[in-house]
């Protein structure tokens, strides 16, 4: 045992999180609710916008989706909405969806996947151009389902959500690539709502159904949205994801563990609003109250091998390194304007090096009171492990309440962790 190694606990954030037991029967109610639903008549060619992120109960959701406009006579096909996401390919692509459990054979309709894209219009102050999926395009209407939730790399009045979905998940990855040249000239904020709006003016959508999360990555709320009033919604949709945001349990962080990233918990493969780093272009941007050093352990097999976000990090395990698909991560850096998402952070064979070398560098004289948290992944906050040095402050604390006493940090055979969480 190294006895400059902190000693951790576990607690348990309490949340006050908002919950639907029945994801299904909650999606029936609010496309029922919708009149813009009514639209869909029989013979219409629908096309169902699904995406890549690992959000709780997607395929119930869009499957239900599915039904309901089939019990309106629609023809409903699906198209994956994702960017570049899954290498870029239509293949790839397809696959993506398949590992969240979207089949053609799960969801009961044909899963049209392409990277082909058509031009919608250009606008006409800026002059970006406005692509759409051409399967997508060709079909009557045009439905989305997505996440509403704040995005990791800026911030606005519309961030993760239908708007970007229609933007840069259905415009595959050349019209994901257009919106990054455009928000390099006006900011990510500005472009977002500048492309989103060209978008539905110009293409076929007829409806959203966003989803919102709580603190426990469960479904918190489905509501369905009207293209008219889709940005006036999503502002105030995005108002309630933000307060349902997972968190750290504290504000001063000398070192975060995190034990999994990957693009199915974040499209920077950690959530950014968490660990309160940010990448910009080519700079990181480290918010007042982030932690001082960050390492993280592996990335989760439905990331696909894209490590979107690793140069976020100090300092990695060399399983995570190893599990990197290096073209998955470059296409889909440089298609966002962010190489330096794709850096390469010291990694190392086993975590009692990681952790050496972390401590080693946390500037402080005695590494024993490093005020350190250890988490699953950047969806999981609930349960969280932390250093001796936080124990003081849980008595001024009612939602957070600590489940064992501290305790050495184990380690097997090799030098890595035994198994936390």
């Amino acid at each position: 045992m190294n006895d400059t190694f902190p000693r951790f606990f576990r607690l348990k954030q309490i949340f006050d999180a908002p919950s639907i037991g029945d994801a299904a029967a909650a999606t029936r109610e609010a496309m029922a609710a919708l009149p813009a639903a009514k639209s869909i008549r029989p013979g219409m060619t629908v096309a169902v916008g699904a995406g890549s992120r690992g959000i709780t109960n997607y395929d119930l959701i869009v499957r239900t989706v599915c039904d309901e406009l089939k019990k309106l006579g629609a023809k409903v096909f699906i198209v994956p909405a994702m960017g570049s996401h899954g290498g870029a390919t239509d293949a790839g692509q397809l696959d993506v969806l398949a590992h969240y459990g979207i089949t053609e054979t799960a969801m009961g309709v044909p899963i049209k996947s392409s990277m082909e894209v058509v031009e919608l219009g250009r606008d006409p102050e800026l002059g970006f151009i406005v692509y759409q999926d051409k399967n997508a395009r060709g079909a009557d209407a045009i439905v989305l389902v997505n996440r509403i939730k704040p995005h990791t790399d800026f911030h606005g009045p519309i961030e993760s959500g239908l708007m970007k979905m229609a933007t840069i998940g259905l415009g595959k990855q050349k019209g994901a690539h257009q919106f990054h040249q455009a928000s390099a000239r006006m900011s990510h904020a500005k472009a977002l709502v500048a492309v989103a709006r060209e978008v539905l003016k110009l293409s076929k959508i007829a409806f959203g159904v966003g989803i919102l999360e709580n603190q426990f990555h469960k479904t918190a709320r489905i509501v369905a949205v009207p293209t008219a009033t889709m940005e006036r919604d999503e502002v105030e949709l995005l108002k309630v994801a933000r307060l349902l945001l997972p968190r750290l349990p504290f504000d001063e962080v000398d070192l975060l563990i995190v034990d999994e990233m990957g693009k199915n918990f974040s499209g920077t493969g950690m959530d950014t609003n968490v660990i309160r780093r940010e990448i910009d272009g080519s700079f990181l941007k480290p918010a007042p109250n982030a932690a001082r050093r960050l390492y993280v352990r592996s990335l989760h097999p439905d990331s696909y091998g894209n490590a979107a976000g690793i140069g976020m990090a100090d300092f990695i395990h060399e399983r995570l390194y190893k599990a990197v698909d290096t073209k998955a991560t470059w296409v889909n850096t440089i298609t966002a304007l962010t190489p330096v998402n794709a850096r390469m952070p010291m990694h190392f064979p086993t975590d009692r090096e990681a952790l050496e070398v972390a401590l080693a560098t946390s500037g402080l004289p005695d590494t024993r009171k490093v005020k350190a948290l250890w988490i699953k992944n950047t969806l999981s906050c609930e349960t969280v492990l932390a250093s001796e040095a936080y124990v003081e402050e849980l008595g001024r604390r009612s939602d957070l309440r600590r489940e064992t006493e501290p305790a050495p940090l184990a380690f097997d055979g090799h030098g890595d962790f035994a198994p936390v969480f």
